[in-house]
This record gives structure tokens, C-alpha cells and sequence, in this order.
């Protein structure tokens, strides 16, 4: 097999392992109000399921990491798919809360040796040049897997119970769990053309990376923005606009295929394209998508007439906008050398000040008052996010052909 053809192999394996954390991380969020009446949750409880999910998650990462910077990165992968695959499959035996936040807690750290790592084995598979639309592709996972998880979520646990699309989404990852283990090991840095430095090269030099750091909380804003909406959209369809739930999740989850899939290929496109021009273009789509959003997510949090569906369309499209730009720079503002280390120090920072809080804080914040003022932190967090990018331009190292 050719090295091409290698690397277009593990791009797409890779990608519907992605899809399928996606999908398992999002099921939940389609049933939601059906375990919250089985379980008499309240929204704070059901909230706190995602944060214990990303706690977990962010820990767990920094702590495998380290390995995939000195050993084989496919088994830690493989190995992380198919715990997060069994976890999930367990919730066909839930019966209760603390069952099941256990549960959510199992699959987050099987899902953070996957995603810490995926990105790393990619890049030492592309150049810098094209890492935009590498990051483009994969992340459809992002709307495409967390679209699929509503649409799978509402359609079977409506007709089945909450309990049936769990089985039935757990089951691939154990097969592709085991094709991963037939991927090539890329040589690290193979495909790197930035000279290495101590700032991009060592974990303690890390500490000084501007370029990495703003990336890193910008997309921590962002995360926030994105798991209040992940998380709360469907029920709000539910409970403030009336709407069924399967009805609320088709609409949604399609919404977020369509928007999702153009806009995380478009900001990878564009990224790459005005890369020409400037160093700072990942930076520069990035922001102009986050600050784009912003009076998309207040119409849709507070004009509950016609205008609500394109507004939440127009959300989800320019905050999606940046996911692919943004995991480039990331990528690319540390070398091959620590590049495992660096990611998962960033889920750690992205979930730690966004979404392993902000289901929770918007549940509380709707329980005390309604799940329209529980969404208006989103607005806050996209602004913050916007700001952050665009004083990070100035950062972003310069990329020779």
C-alpha cells in the first residue's frame, strides 16, 4: 500500500470512529426528557450528566497522552473505542441515575484516548498546507456524528424506549476498534515543514505558546457555546417551543447534518485557501464565524416565531464554521514531538472552562428561572471566544511551502 493510499485509509477509519464518538456522546441528548421523567431528574441532575461526562473526559486525557508521544498510537486508540463502545452498550441495563452516570463517566474516558490522540496520527500524515481540509473532513463527525445521534436517539427511543439506541449505536465501534489496529504507524513529524523550537517543542515551553493558548481558549469559549446547545436545543424545542419529541430531534438533528457538514468542510476550505495570504487565516475564519453567530443565537433563543428555524440553522452553521480551521492551528502551532501532550493539555483547558460546566450552569440557571435565560451564557462565551481569536492572529507561526 502506498504511503497516499495509507493515509486516505486512515483518514476515513479514523473519521467513522469519530462519527460513532459522536453519535454514542450524543444519544443521550435525544432522550433526554424521557430519562428525566423515568428517573424524576431534575434539569441540574440531567446537566450534570454531560459535566461528570467531560470531567472525566478532560482528566483521562492528559493522563494517556504522554504514552502516545513514545508508543503506538493505533492500539491506545483502538483500545479507548472499545471501552467507550461497551459503556455504552451497558446502558441497555440502566436502571437508575447513579447507574447511568457511571456509565456516561466509562465512555468519556474511553472517548478521550481516541480524540486525543486522532488528530496527532493525522497530522504526521498531511502536511500543514492541507491540514484545514484533513481537519474539515474528519470533524464532520462533529455535526454529522452529534446530528445522527438525535436522529437515531429520537426515532428509536420513540418507538422502543430510551434503552434501544444505545445498543444499537454501540455496536460498530467494536469492528472498527479492530480495523484500527491494522493501520500503518506514521513516523512522527513526517509531515512537518515548521522548524522546531522550545516554545513549539517541549511541554515546559508550551507554557510560554501564545499561537497555542489563544487557539486553546478560544475553542474553550466555543466549546462552552456548542455543549449548552448540544445538550439543551432538543428540550428547548420540547418544553418552550411545544414541539414533539421526535419532532424537535428531526428537526435539529437535521439542521445540524446540513449547516454542519457545509460549514466544517467551507472553514477548512477557506482556511487553507487564505493560508496563502496570511499565516493567520485558521485564526481569522475562526473568529469571524464565532462573532457571525452571535445574533443568529439570540434570535433563536428569543423570537419563537418562523424566524427561530433559519436563526438556529444560521447558529449552527457559523459556530461549526470554525471547527476545522481551529483544530488546524492547533495542530500546527506545536511540533510532532509533544503534539499528543498538547492535545490533551487542550481538551483538559477547552472542557474544563466550557462544557464539563455549562450543561449544568444552564440547568441551574433554568431551574431558578427558564431554559431561555439557562441559553443566554452561550451568547456571552461566543463573544468571548470571537475576541480571543482575533488578538491570537498576531501568534500564529508562519508556514513556508
Amino acid at each position: 500500500m502506498s504511503a497516499k493510499t495509507s493515509a486516505t485509509v486512515a483518514l476515513l477509519l479514523l473519521t467513522g470512529l469519530n462519527f460513532l464518538n459522536y453519535i454514542d456522546r450524543n444519544v443521550l441528548f435525544a432522550v433526554q426528557p424521557l430519562v428525566q421523567k423515568e428517573f424524576s431528574l431534575t434539569d441540574a441532575q440531567v446537566g450534570f450528566l454531560t459535566s461528570a461526562f467531560f470531567v472525566c473526559y478532560m482528566v483521562a486525557a492528559p493522563l494517556v497522552a504522554p504514552l502516545a508521544d513514545r508508543y503506538s498510537r493505533k492500539w491506545i486508540m483502538a483500545a479507548g473505542a472499545f471501552v467507550w463502545s461497551a459503556a455504552t452498550l451497558l446502558s441497555a441495563v440502566t436502571h437508575n441515575y447513579h447507574e447511568l452516570l457511571l456509565r456516561h463517566v466509562i465512555v468519556g474516558i474511553g472517548e478521550a484516548t481516541f480524540v486525543a490522540i486522532s488528530p496527532a496520527f493525522l497530522a504526521d500524515l498531511y502536511p500543514e498546507q492541507i491540514r484545514g481540509r484533513v481537519m474539515g473532513f474528519f470533524y464532520l463527525a462533529t455535526p454529522v456524528g452529534s446530528a445522527l445521534g438525535y436522529l437515531i436517539g429520537g426515532y428509536l427511543g420513540g418507538r422502543y424506549g430510551w434503552r434501544a439506541p444505545f445498543m444499537i449505536s454501540a455496536l460498530p465501534g467494536f469492528v472498527l476498534a479492530v480495523a484500527v489496529l491494522g493501520l500503518r504507524e506514521p513516523t512522527r513529524g513526517a509531515s512537518d515543514h515548521l522548524a522546531d523550537s522550545v516554545e513549539r517543542g517541549s511541554v515546559l515551553g508550551l507554557i510560554r505558546n501564545r499561537a497555542y493558548w489563544t487557539v486553546t481558549l478560544g475553542a474553550a469559549m466555543m466549546t462552552f457555546a456548542i455543549g449548552g446547545l448540544q445538550v439543551w436545543m432538543p428540550t428547548f424545542l420540547v418544553r418552550m417551543r411545544h414541539l414533539p419529541l421526535e419532532r424537535a430531534n428531526t428537526i435539529f438533528g437535521g439542521m445540524t447534518v446540513v449547516s454542519g457538514t457545509v460549514a466544517t468542510l467551507l472553514g477548512g476550505w477557506l482556511g487553507d485557501r487564505l493560508l496563502r495570504r496570511t499565516p493567520a487565516a485558521y485564526q481569522l475564519v475562526s473568529a469571524v464565524g464565532m462573532a457571525l453567530s452571535i445574533p443568529a443565537v439570540v434570535v433563536a433563543i428569543y423570537l419563537p416565531g418562523t424566524a427561530m428555524y433559519p436563526a438556529i440553522f444560521l447558529g449552527e452553521f457559523f459556530l461549526l464554521l470554525n471547527t476545522a480551521p481551529l483544530n488546524a492551528a492547533l495542530v500546527n502551532s506545536v511540533s510532532a514531538r509533544i503534539r499528543a501532550t498538547a492535545l490533551a493539555v487542550n481538551i483538559f483547558t477547552i472542557h474544563l472552562l466550557g462544557d464539563a460546566f455549562s450543561p449544568t450552569l444552564i440547568g441551574y440557571i433554568s431551574d431558578r428561572s427558564n431554559l431561555e435565560m439557562g441559553l443566554t451564557a452561550m451568547i456571552v462565551a461566543v463573544a468571548i471566544s470571537a475576541a480571543v481569536l482575533f488578538y491570537g492572529m498576531r501568534f500564529a507561526p508562519r508556514i513556508s511551502s
